[in-house]
């Protein structure tokens, strides 16, 4: 039954899981079967927004695996969430919101449910979405061999550079290198006048990665223009693609990039099957 605008979503279609990487303990929310994909929140949290897309990933045939990085799980975003969920994520010792800080930390630990996804799973890899806060979480996860299909949605870190990327310079290094190697297709998606995301990241990207990185901007009129109080209060601008500016309709642009986003899953996670 769809949510009501504004409730919370109790995700009891997913089976909670506490998954221990290296010592540290994280919940993780898992549906579906098929080969793994991790689908990390964006700010301020696994919002109904959020599941959503999880769902579709699952229905897609794919094992969707939702860690908790922040925030409520399963909350409605409300505007408040600037004062207490970023402002505690921005100080973490887990992630890198500032130039200069490099690779989050949080990323190893993704990377092992990445590994530990595609032992239980199997399949030819493993695929790893990002959502604003943690997008570029998805491309620094390409450093280990299991993930094969990454994706990077509207990645706003660091904060204060628009023209940087939340990478390291080794860990930039090691990335392209991955990337050459093996074959891989970044497939990355924003808004034109994203102030989070701007036209110099995807360029960033683009000089990184050369032809690899396959950057695709929707026009802002596009995005839905009543998103969740979080959204229109603090990001202010047309920024969640398949999320908090989702819009359902048949052929809209949001939705062409959804089926574009499981179309590339399935192609590199599910080879034979197409």
């Amino acid at each position: 039954m769809p949510l009501i605008r504004g409730q919370h979503d109790p995700l009891d279609d997913f089976t909670r899981r506490t998954v221990s990487v290296d010592g540290t303990e994280k919940t993780v929310y898992v549906a579906g079967s098929g080969p793994a994909v991790v689908l990390m929140p964006e700010m301020p949290g696994i919002s109904p927004d959020v599941a959503r897309f999880a769902r579709w990933i699952r229905d897609a045939g794919f094992t969707v695996h939702l860690p908790s990085l922040f925030g409520v799980d399963g909350a409605y975003p409300l505007a408040e969430a600037r004062r207490t969920v970023v402002a505690r994520a921005c100080v973490s010792a887990e992630f890198r919101a500032f130039a200069g800080g490099g690779t989050s930390p949080v990323t190893a630990w993704l990377r092992g449910l990445a590994r530990l996804a595609h032992a239980e799973c199997g399949g030819p890899g493993v695929g790893a979405v990002g959502l604003c806060f943690t997008g570029n979480f998805a491309l620094t996860m390409a450093l280990e061999p299991a993930v094969i299909a990454p994706v990077v949605n509207h990645p706003s870190l660091p904060l204060d550079d628009p023209g940087a990327l939340e990478l390291s310079d080794e860990d930039a290094a090691a990335v392209a290198a991955r990337v050459e190697r093996d074959g891989l297709t970044v497939l990355a998606y924003r808004f034109e006048n994203d102030a989070w995301c701007t036209g110099r990241r995807f360029a960033a990207y683009q000089k990184l990665l050369g032809d690899a990185f396959d950057g695709r901007v929707l026009a802002a009129e596009t995005a839905n223009p009543d998103p969740p109080p979080f959204f229109r209060d603090v990001v202010g601008c047309a920024h969640s693609v398949v999320t908090a500016h989702f819009v359902d309709e048949e052929g809209h642009p949001t939705v062409r990039a959804r089926d574009e986003i499981l179309a590339h899953l399935a192609e590199r996670l599910k080879p034979h099957v197409q």
